[in-house]
Formats: C-alpha cells, structure tokens, sequence
C-alpha cells in the first residue's frame, strides 16, 4: 500500500497541530500559553541568547519574538539586557523558571499521554525517522 505524501505530510501536521492544543488548553492552567511557554523553554536552554537566535528556535520572526519577549519582561518572567550594538541577551527570573518548570511537568504529561499507544522502542524509531528526514532537508 502506497502512502500519499500529502496525507503523510497533513498527518504529521495534524499531530501536532493536537499537540498544540492540549498544550495550550492545560498551559492555561498556570497561566501562561504554549508561545510563552516555548519562549520560557528556549531562553532556559540557551541563557543570555539574542532575540534573532530566540526566534528562530521558537520558529517565530524577529518581531513576532520580540513582542513576545517584551511580554514575558512585562510579567516578570524574563530580564533582557544589552548585549553587543543593539542586541539584547536574554535570561529567565526566578518566576520565569518556575513556570517553565510548571509547564514542562505539563508537557510531559500531554506529550505522555498522546505517545502512549507506541512502544518505547516504536517512539525511538519515530524519533530516529524524524531526525533522518530533518538532516536530509537542509
């Protein structure tokens, strides 16, 4: 049986287009939303990183990141500070990290319960496939 890449292709879309939503709806729940959240994600894992380095790993534009992040400052959940010309560094407060922490046991959870039909070994294959198919995109 031959497999339509359109539909292979809309199938991987509409997977994660549920994972957003469940995201979103339970990020709520601590008060925030999946762009914040992810935002919150990219800043811990990569301190003092640009606003342009952010929005590509948040796969946002310059300015979609930077209102974004000017939100995140107004909340009290990120600190930006000068960098080199008119760059601004990043990095998360003690809030900003306890809502990243919130929202990852949240992740977790949602992520948990929507992988839950494949076997380990069936989400390490899934994984090893994705990864092929994003290293021969470049």
């Amino acid at each position: 049986m031959s497999t339509s890449l359109q539909e292979l292709g809309r199938t991987v879309k509409r997977l994660q287009n549920r994972h957003h939503r469940a995201l979103d709806a339970r990020l709520i729940e601590i008060g925030t939303t999946l762009a914040q959240w992810d935002a919150l994600r990219a800043i811990g894992r990569n301190p003092d990183a640009s606003s342009h380095d952010l929005a590509e790993l948040t796969f946002q534009t310059d300015q979609s990141f930077g209102a974004l992040a000017s939100r995140l400052v107004e909340r009290g959940f990120v600190t930006r500070t000068p960098g080199r010309g008119r760059t601004l560094r990043h990095g998360l407060t003690a809030l900003g990290k306890d809502v990243l922490s919130r929202g990852s046991a949240i992740a977790e959870e949602v992520l948990d319960a929507s992988f839950a039909p494949l076997t380990q070994a069936e989400r390490s294959q899934l994984q090893s496939l994705l990864l092929r198919l994003l290293s021969e995109a470049r």
